[in-house]
């Protein structure tokens, strides 16, 4: 989940000034429209078509959410690496414990180490893990951890290579490593995964044996769904990156896990109506494909960030918490295996969680 100090994308050398200005001018458009006009050229379809796809998003924010669109008691937070390697202290636990009373959260995920790109887990990265998992389950008792891993992955990246069978079987080694520290849980966090890959379905039926024979969970975090059907194939031609995932394969995934949160959040979109109705389209579209038995999240921001990818004034909590009370009255108002998922505890202000509170846990 590279959301902070990604590296700067490489440019490429312009011979003349005109060429440079077209490319900065495309670079600027977000990954997002260029995926999707690639899929409206490559379907010969009139480019006013971009606009009514964004019109459908906008519509998705409007209406009221029912009263019955709240927390379920089954909501997340994902928790930095300060909490296993030594910066975090007993009074640290107190006041984590005191921000959590009378929310919905009960999973926490905590980042326990970046695996190594041949899939293993060195136990120098998290040596407080012991510690932190004895003493939050003292001051949070109900409240599940899971270990979070993750790492980049081929082919995108030069590192995981999740279609190694010895890589994989280091990653299932890995996951009971973070059992054996005493958390209750291991979640994944690989990207960018993209639809299709056999080798990431192959390790989730690898491991999710090893977490159910410890009566722990197996979680993912999973990327948004095609907003426009096949728009991950145009994204994948035109930008060489998986943004999303198809319905389809998204099924697949949830159906070997024991809860999945979508990282509704990086979207590009540029009001807070649009990323509002984005939010309620991907809650829509995830409840649709998730079985019924599976904890189904939806990723929330608890940062904020200013760039082609991510408009800050328009991701706003807000806008997130209706958007996912808007898609879940639409779709299935009576799940119960539902909840949100904060992203993430070290950038969170009290404003974000003072907005995740009004809105999902005391919304009426």
């Amino acid at each position: 989940m590279a959301r902070f100090g990604t590296g700067a994308r490489r440019i490429g050398r312009a011979t003349t000034a005109p060429f440079r200005a077209l490319r900065d001018r495309w670079r600027r458009w977000s990954w997002w429209r260029r995926a999707l006009l690639a899929l409206v050229l490559a379907a010969a379809v009139p480019v006013a078509a971009l606009g009514s796809v964004f019109i459908a998003i906008r519509l998705h924010y409007s209406g009221e959410p029912s009263a019955e669109a709240r927390t379920r008691g089954r909501d997340a937070v994902w928790l930095g690496h300060a909490w296993v390697d030594g910066r975090k202290t007993d009074a640290d636990i107190a006041a984590l414990a005191r921000q959590l009373a009378g929310t919905g959260v009960r999973d926490l995920y905590v980042h326990t180490g970046p695996l190594e790109h041949d899939g293993s887990l060195p136990p120098s990265v998290h040596p407080r893990a012991r510690w932190f998992t004895e003493a939050a389950h003292r001051a949070l008792p109900g409240v599940r951890l899971q270990g979070w891993l993750g790492d980049e992955v081929k082919p995108e990246r030069d590192a995981l290579d999740l279609d190694d069978a010895p890589t994989r079987d280091r990653v299932t080694a890995a996951a009971g490593q973070v059992l054996d520290q005493g958390f209750d849980g291991v979640h994944f966090d690989m990207e960018p995964i993209r639809p299709g890959s056999a080798g990431w379905l192959t390790l989730l039926d690898q491991v999710r044996p090893v977490t159910a024979a410890r009566g722990a969970k197996l979680s993912v975090a999973a990327p948004q769904i095609d907003p426009v059907p096949g728009l991950h194939t145009a994204g994948i031609l035109l930008t060489g990156h998986g943004k999303w995932w198809d319905q389809e394969y998204f099924r697949a995934t949830a159906r070997r896990v024991d809860q999945i949160a979508v990282m509704t959040y990086d979207t590009s979109m540029p009001t807070q109506p649009l990323y509002g109705g984005y939010v309620a389209q991907q809650t829509e579209l995830a409840l649709e494909a998730t079985p019924t038995d599976v904890d189904l999240l939806i990723g929330l921001p608890f940062f904020w960030d200013d760039k082609p990818g991510h408009h800050g004034d328009a991701e706003t909590v807000p806008a997130a918490v209706r958007g996912v009370r808007l898609g879940l009255g639409r779709q299935d108002l009576g799940r119960a295996d539902f909840g949100v998922a904060l992203y993430v505890d070290f950038a969170a202000t009290p404003e974000n969680w003072a907005a995740y509170r009004q809105g999902w846990v005391d919304a009426s």
